[in-house]
């Protein structure tokens, strides 16, 4: 039984629309990271089904993917560190908070 591609772009999309959702409605910061990572996550999803359907017998959607997954890992290992910094400074890493740290 062959997977149609509709099927990959409307788990894609469930995926981005969630990611969405959560960046907007979350306050806080680990929550926003996440949220982040799974739009990251739709956009590879998009990738790899498109070459897969488009065009099957090369590759670059794959590396695609790859350099999309080592941006994720390389902004997650920011935002992981910016966290603890915020959280050393103020206790806490909810949104609301960090606007103490302008002055």
């Amino acid at each position: 039984m062959e997977i149609n591609v509709i099927c990959y772009l409307l788990v894609g999309a469930v995926m981005l629309f969630a990611g969405v959702y959560g960046f907007f409605t979350r306050r806080n910061l680990l929550a926003t990271l996440i949220s982040v990572e799974l739009m990251l996550n739709a956009a590879n999803i998009n990738f790899a089904a498109f070459n897969r359907y488009l065009f099957p017998g090369a590759l670059e959607g794959h590396f695609f993917t790859l350099f999309g997954i080592a941006v994720s890992a390389a902004e997650t290992a920011v935002g992981i560190a910016i966290m603890i910094n915020v959280y050393r400074n103020v206790r806490n890493i909810q949104t609301d908070d960090i606007s103490e740290l302008k002055g």
